[in-house]
């Protein structure tokens, strides 16, 4: 399978966040690494798979119980 590599600025222009938020807000608390993004070679570079992001943001939509936290994250009962 083929994956889709997006920069933090590639990935602001297809979820309609802005690239800070994605950075401060959304990185390692929705978006975590080794699923969502890597850092290729080990350096400081943040490379987000969208097929994942993609995957988990159509997950999260779907309807069902869940109490909207504070910081961004749901409660399942």
């Amino acid at each position: 399978m083929s994956l889709t590599y997006l920069t933090t600025d590639e990935l602001s222009a297809r979820i309609k966040y802005d690239s800070r938020t994605i950075r401060d807000r959304l990185k390692d608390s929705v978006l975590h690494e080794g699923v969502h993004y890597i850092r290729p070679f080990g350096g400081r570079k943040i490379l987000f798979i969208w097929e994942k992001i993609e995957e988990d943001m159509g997950r999260i939509a779907a309807p069902g119980f869940g109490i909207p936290m504070a910081n961004g994250g749901v409660c399942h009962g």
